[in-house]
């Protein structure tokens, strides 16, 4: 009888543990790995890591529950310096007749569900100057697709920032770099079906479909030198990051909880592997991995 006891006691135990675990990994999942470089700034709605030397976020990072992207609160609209960023944000001045966007990071629509977290996206620290036409059109279009994404399955992580390397062009008295690149990878970690996709897409007008710019993770890693998920067990970050898979997302922005797209009509899709010069490859694939011969290995 204390045996059975003593059993019972320990299976409980032993699924507190589990259950704490799978919570703790949770918790943390958006988060990419931090270096001893990363200044991060916690807020209510998402984490950033911000880089002085560009005056932005090197990435923004959280989690995008289904019920959250029911809106509850309008835009806020109050652009203001983020005062958690202790050597200073960039500011208003910064981007008054430069011609550019203050581009969200974390996109104000994702945030609705609170009055604060709305408030917060709006902090310069979440902004990077984006053209008009690209901020307001292929930019909005793939947000707009990721909240569907969050509706469709519970939860999403979701990782944003802009590409930044040296000789940027820059704007205002701070220097804000003009990023060529913007990247968004998107993790879903909800049974039945994990899987992950990441996007590299030109600081530019574009009428293509977003799937067009559609990369593995692993890609956007070898752009942008970030880790992403490292909190995931090993085994599972490999097979998700190193894939592409088209038919696994629903492309469209209303509701499509059965239904899921096809790579094209001639079943070709853009190779997702990265040139030496950083830039996708322009060769068009058929193969089930997403990359063209010369990149089947990247």
């Amino acid at each position: 009888m204390k045996k059975s006891v003593i059993l019972i006691h320990f299976l409980f135990f032993s699924l507190a543990v589990v259950f704490s675990q799978q919570a703790s990994l949770n918790s943390h999942l958006e988060l990419p790995y931090i270096t001893k470089n990363d200044v991060v700034v916690k807020h209510l709605g998402y984490t950033l890591s911000y880089n002085e030397k560009y005056e932005q976020a090197n990435w923004v990072a959280y989690e995008l529950t289904a019920n959250e992207t029911d809106k509850i609160v309008g835009r806020s609209n109050d652009f203001r310096p983020d005062t958690e960023v202790r050597t200073g944000s960039a500011d208003n001045a910064d981007y008054i007749n430069s011609g550019y966007d203050r581009g969200h990071l974390a996109p104000a629509a994702d945030m609705g569900w609170s009055a604060q977290a709305m408030q917060e996206s709006f902090f310069y620290s979440n902004m990077s100057p984006q053209t008009p036409s690209f901020n307001r059109g292929i930019w909005k279009r793939l947000e707009e697709q990721v909240r569907q994404w969050a509706a469709d399955n519970h939860a999403i992580y979701v990782v944003t920032g802009p590409v930044l390397k040296p000789n940027l062009p820059t704007i205002g008295h701070d220097k804000v770099a003009v990023p060529n690149h913007y990247y968004k990878v998107i993790l879903d970690y909800t049974q039945p079906e994990l899987k992950g996709i990441g996007f590299i897409m030109p600081n530019t007008s574009s009428t293509l479909s977003i799937s067009n710019y559609a990369v593995s993770i692993d890609s956007v890693e070898t752009v942008t030198g970030i880790n992403f998920f490292p909190a995931l067990p090993n085994e599972l970050e490999r097979n998700l990051e190193k894939s592409l898979c088209l038919e696994c997302w629903s492309w469209n922005a209303t509701p499509s909880h059965s239904s899921k797209s096809v790579r094209s009509t001639s079943g070709s899709v853009q190779c997702s592997g990265i040139t030496k010069a950083g830039n996708r490859c322009k060769r068009m694939t058929k193969s089930n991995s997403g990359r063209c011969s010369q990149h089947e290995n990247q």
